[in-house]
């Protein structure tokens, strides 16, 4: 038997729980897929959609394309759309797969904006105007959009704008009342908060905190 079939001492490849050395060049990639299969269930292989001929089937293109934005993250109708229009994908084709993707419920423009009210107002704390900018910049229908930013009732608004307030007071101490007055003022505005909410918000929480009345009326009573 020749020499090299044996393996030398103190020469054992290293090796990984399933046996194999880590040496191994083997492709592993797409494990439990099937051929031409993406990473989500109905998704293709990116590999293989970067691959495909240009003038492949435009339904199957558009599903695809459709399938692989889901999986990253919700999207409006609006956006796919215009994710399609990029592509090329004829109007026609885009409006037939959008429109089966509403029927299955994998588009659901009230229902996204109901999730991203929710996420944007307790995670970030904007304000109704803000997210309705929002929805709006994503497409998302004018009705649509004010049933979404109904779910903020005015007193969650004003709740949520203290808390901003009380978050951000102690940063601003050394300030002058003036100086802190407009800082404050400036966070909820760039939430989206009504001026008359941020003012009042804002000068009970500074008159709380020792800032004396008068330094506070050059400022006057802000407009809704």
């Amino acid at each position: 038997m020749r020499g090299d079939e044996h393996e030398r001492p103190g020469r054992t490849a290293p090796r990984s729980e399933d046996g194999r050395a880590f040496g191994d060049r083997r492709r592993i990639r797409g494990v439990g897929r099937g051929a031409g299969e993406g990473p989500f269930p109905g998704t293709a292989d990116p590999a293989d959609e970067a691959g495909a001929a240009p003038d492949a089937d435009p339904e199957s293109r558009a599903r695809r394309l459709c399938l692989r934005l889901l999986s990253s993250q919700p999207r409006t109708r609006a956006q796919l759309a215009e994710a399609l229009r990029r592509k090329d994908v004829p109007d026609d084709v885009s409006a037939q797969v959008l429109d089966r993707f509403g029927e299955v419920g994998l588009i659901d423009d009230a229902l996204f904006a109901a999730a991203w009210v929710d996420s944007r107002h307790s995670g970030r704390g904007l304000a109704r105007r803000a997210l309705a900018a929002e929805l709006r910049r994503r497409g998302v229908a004018e009705e649509t959009v004010r049933d979404a930013v109904e779910g903020v009732d005015p007193e969650q608004e004003e709740r949520t704008a203290r808390e901003l307030v009380r978050r951000r007071l102690p940063a601003t101490g050394r300030l002058a009342a003036p100086v802190r007055m407009r800082r404050l003022m400036g966070v909820l505005a760039r939430k989206g908060y009504p001026a008359g909410l941020a003012y009042r918000v804002v000068r009970e929480a500074l008159e709380a905190d020792g800032a004396a009345g008068a330094d506070l009326e050059a400022f006057g009573e802000a407009d809704e």
